[in-house]
C-alpha cells in the first residue's frame, strides 16, 4: 500500500538524454576521427578547433574543411572510419551512468536522443556500459522533439543551446549541464529551466522532481 501510494505521488518519467558532452566526453575520439580524416584526404582539418563546437550535426562542421561538394562523400567516410578511432577513447561524463540509473530507478525510462549517427551512438554507449531503455540518432535541435514527444518524455538533459531548443519544442522541462560548448548563461539565456554543474547532480536533482509540463504559452 505504501508502495502504491509512493508511486502515486511521485510518477515515473521519461527523461531524454543528450550523448556528445551531456552522456559522453567525445572530444578525444572526434578529435581522431578528424587527423584520420585529414591524413587520408590530404585536407587540413585543425581538429583542435572542431572539437570546440561540438552539438550540430557533423556537416556544419565538415563545411569548415571541404567544399560543398565533397561534404556528402566525406561525411559518409567520416561515419565510417569513426569506430576505429573513436569508441575506445572517448570516456563516460562524470555521473552518466548515475543519471541514466537513477531515471531507471524511480521506475522511469532514460532515452538518448542525439545528432550523432545512431549506429555510431550505440557503440559508445555499449562500450562504455550505459544501458538506455532506446537510442535514437540523427535529430538535432528541434528536430530532437519529434523523438521526445514519441516516447512521452517531459525532460530533455543537455549542454547546448540546441538541446534546449528540443526541449521547449517538445513542451519538455529543458535540463542543461555548461559541460560541452555553452555556458550557463548562454543556457539559461536560451531558455533552460534548470541548470545543473554537471550530470552528479542529476540523481538529487530527480528526486525532487515531479513531471509538470512547462508553460511555453
Amino acid at each position: 500500500m505504501d508502495a502504491m501510494a509512493s508511486s502515486t505521488a511521485r510518477p515515473a518519467p521519461t527523461v531524454g538524454f543528450d550523448l556528445d558532452m551531456t552522456l559522453i566526453d567525445s572530444r578525444p575520439g572526434i578529435r581522431a576521427v578528424y587527423l584520420a580524416l585529414s591524413a587520408e584526404t590530404g585536407v587540413p582539418i585543425d581538429a583542435d578547433l572542431a572539437i570546440t563546437r561540438l552539438g550540430p550535426p557533423l556537416e556544419q562542421e565538415l563545411a569548415h574543411w571541404f567544399p560543398e561538394d565533397r561534404i556528402e562523400a566525406m561525411g559518409d567516410r567520416y561515419r565510417e572510419i569513426y569506430p576505429t578511432f573513436a569508441i575506445a577513447p572517448t570516456p563516460a561524463m562524470p555521473g552518466a551512468r548515475e543519471a541514466v540509473a537513477a531515471v531507471q530507478a524511480r521506475g522511469g525510462r532514460a532515452i538518448v536522443v542525439t545528432a550523432k549517427h545512431e549506429p555510431n551512438a550505440k557503440l559508445h554507449l555499449s562500450h562504455l556500459g550505459i544501458e538506455p531503455d532506446e537510442v535514437v540518432g540523427w535529430l538535432w535541435a528541434e528536430a530532437k522533439a519529434e523523438a521526445l514527444r514519441e516516447h512521452g518524455a517531459t525532460v530533455y538533459v543537455g549542454d547546448h543551446i540546441g538541446d534546449v531548443r528540443g526541449a521547449r519544442t517538445a513542451r519538455a522541462l529543458s535540463v542543461a549541464v555548461p559541460t560541452g560548448p555553452c555556458g550557463a548563461d548562454e543556457l539559461r539565456a536560451a531558455g533552460a529551466d534548470v541548470i545543473l554543474p554537471d550530470l552528479t547532480a542529476f540523481p538529487a536533482w530527480l528526486e525532487s522532481y515531479t513531471p509538470l509540463v512547462p508553460d511555453r504559452a
